[in-house]
C-alpha cells in the first residue's frame, strides 16, 4: 500500500508517493531493474529517495541500488507535469508488490 501527498516545490505543488519496498531483497539487483524500467517507460521524469535523502532519478538501476532500501522501508516517489500522478501510482505499485517471484 502506500500513501499520495502533494508538496510544495519551487513555488508549486508536487505530487508525491511514499511506498514501503515490498521485496524480500529490496531496491537490488533484479527489482532494480524493474522499476527502473517502468520509471523510465513513464512519459515524466519519476524521481525516488528516502526520508531526509536527495531526490534521485528512478529510471537508473545504479540510483536505485545505491538507495539502500531495504524491505519494509519507506521511500517516497516524485514527479511534475500532467500525467504524474498516474506515473507515481504505477511504480508505487510495483515497489509495493512481491517481485521476486515474477
Amino acid at each position: 500500500m502506500w500513501t499520495r501527498r502533494r508538496t510544495e516545490c519551487r513555488g508549486h505543488t508536487v505530487p508525491e508517493v511514499r511506498v514501503h519496498v515490498a521485496s524480500k531483497v529490496g531496491l537490488h539487483a533484479r527489482p532494480a531493474a524493474l522499476v527502473a524500467r517502468l520509471a523510465a517507460e513513464q512519459p515524466v521524469t519519476v524521481t525516488i529517495r528516502k526520508d531526509g535523502g536527495e531526490p534521485v532519478p528512478a529510471a537508473s538501476v545504479l540510483n536505485l541500488m545505491t538507495l539502500g532500501a531495504m524491505r519494509g522501508d519507506e521511500v517516497i516517489l516524485a514527479a511534475e507535469g500532467e500525467l504524474a500522478q498516474a506515473s507515481l501510482d504505477r511504480v508505487a505499485a510495483l515497489i509495493a508488490s512481491d517481485m521476486d517471484g515474477e
